[in-house]
């Protein structure tokens, strides 16, 4: 059976998640498949410093993200306050279009709609305002999903989910949590592959989509 693919491209992608280790739970493997084809900044609201036993989070997260290949210019943690997003919403709604501004992205990638957590939650009500006009698709992080299922499914390769499971064991301070086992993250990739008819595949749900059609 002859399978094609969309192609889609965008000059700058921007990732947007609540906490360190979000986006490379939710987007690891697709980061290290596009790497080399786009400029990918990545954003996470909440350092996470406030809480006194995740003082290491901060460099494990540059750890990750240098593993992912992203550079570190285009890295930026915020200062928010971990469950208290609902209270900054605003304040997150400002930071997020300043960097709108400043980045110039072309896509966006967000948690899911389906996601329970509740800073997770406003980072998409706010992202969805803060970036109209734009193609927005979200990802799961398994420990807060409720319900997704990824209708966007982005072919990867087996070095991508490598890439992915050596990103999350940068994360030492979480390491004995069972949504950081190597074992799970390669499973999540090969069902994703399967409902794609490919080897593997990263999953998202589709947001808002803009696009055009061209012959």
């Amino acid at each position: 059976m002859n399978l094609s693919n969309l192609v889609f491209h965008g000059k700058k992608v921007l990732f947007i998640g609540a906490h360190p280790d979000d986006i490379e739970l939710g987007c690891g493997a697709f980061i290290s498949n596009i790497i080399s084809k786009a400029d990918v900044h990545c954003i996470t609201l909440s350092d996470n410093q406030k809480n006194p036993l995740l003082t290491n989070l901060v460099d494990e997260h540059h750890q990750s993200m240098s593993i992912l290949g992203v550079p570190r210019d285009n890295i930026t943690l915020g200062e928010f306050e971990t469950r208290r997003f609902k209270h900054d919403r605003q304040e997150i709604l400002e930071f997020l279009i300043a960097l709108r501004k400043k980045i110039e992205p072309q896509m966006v990638f967000v948690h899911t709609k389906s996601d329970l957590h509740q800073d997770h939650q406003v980072v998409t009500q706010e992202s969805l305002r803060g970036f109209r006009g734009l193609s927005v698709f979200g990802f799961d992080v398994i420990r807060s999903s409720h319900g997704f299922f990824p209708t966007f499914l982005v072919e990867i390769t087996e070095s991508d989910i490598q890439k992915k499971v050596d990103a999350l064991s940068a994360y030492t301070t979480y390491c004995d949590k069972y949504y950081f086992d190597p074992e799970l993250t390669k499973a999540i990739l090969i069902r994703n592959g399967a409902l794609a008819e490919r080897p593997y595949a990263e999953g998202f749900d589709i947001i808002r989509m803009i696009g055009e059609f061209s012959v």
